[in-house]
C-alpha cells in the first residue's frame, strides 16, 4: 500500500534549503510527509503580454491535472506574477476542497517593494502562503483570527502580521491535533 504524502512541485529555480523548510512546515502542519519534485512548464501559454503577467486561472487548472499517485494535495511553486481576471495580483490560489493549489514568492520580496532583500522574511512569507493555500485544499475558507493563516492578505504587510500556523478554530475545522 502506498503512503499518502503532499507534493510540492517545484516550478522555477528555488534552493533545495529554501524547498526543504517549506516543506518541514508543511510537513508540521498538515501531518502528512511531503514529496518536493521539480518540473519544467512551457509557461508562455499561460503569458498575459496586455498585463505582463501570468493567468492563475490556468496554471492551477495545469497544476490539477499533474499526475502523481499517492499525493493527496499538489501545491505548485512559482516564480512568477500571478493574476486572476479579478484581481490585479494574487500571492496565490487552490481548489476549495479540492486537490491542488499554487503560490509565488514574485511579490513577496521585500526588493519589490524598493527595501533591503531579506531571503528569512522571504521563506516566512512563502511558508505562510503555501500553507494558507494548502488549507483551502482541505476546505478552509479565510478566517478572521488575526495571526491565522488562514486569514485573508491583500498585502505582504497583511502575511508578515500572521503566524505560519492554524488557530485553534482552523484546526479543529481539519481534525488536526491542537499545538
Amino acid at each position: 500500500m502506498n503512503q499518502q504524502y503532499i507534493t510540492l512541485l517545484s516550478l522555477s529555480f528555488f534552493e533545495n534549503k529554501f524547498l526543504e523548510d517549506i516543506g518541514e512546515v508543511v510537513k508540521h502542519e498538515f501531518f502528512f510527509p511531503v514529496s518536493i519534485k521539480e518540473t519544467r512548464l512551457d509557461l508562455s501559454e499561460f503569458y498575459d503580454a496586455a498585463r505582463r503577467q501570468y493567468n492563475g486561472n490556468k496554471l492551477l487548472k495545469e497544476i490539477d491535472a499533474f499526475d502523481s499517485p499517492g499525493s493527496v494535495k499538489i501545491m505548485g511553486l512559482f516564480s512568477i506574477d500571478l493574476f486572476i481576471p479579478i484581481l490585479t495580483y494574487i500571492f496565490g490560489q487552490a481548489y476549495l476542497g479540492g486537490r491542488s493549489g499554487i503560490a509565488s514568492v514574485y511579490r513577496l520580496s521585500n526588493e519589490r517593494y524598493g527595501m533591503k532583500s531579506d531571503p528569512k522574511l522571504l521563506l516566512e512569507r512563502f511558508k505562510k502562503e503555501v500553507i494558507h493555500e494548502l488549507g483551502h485544499t482541505f476546505g478552509l475558507l479565510h478566517c478572521h483570527g488575526t495571526t491565522c493563516v488562514m486569514r485573508s492578505s491583500t498585502y505582504v504587510e497583511d502575511i508578515d502580521q500572521k503566524n505560519h500556523s492554524f488557530c485553534a478554530d482552523c484546526r479543529a475545522k481539519m481534525g488536526l491535533p491542537l499545538s
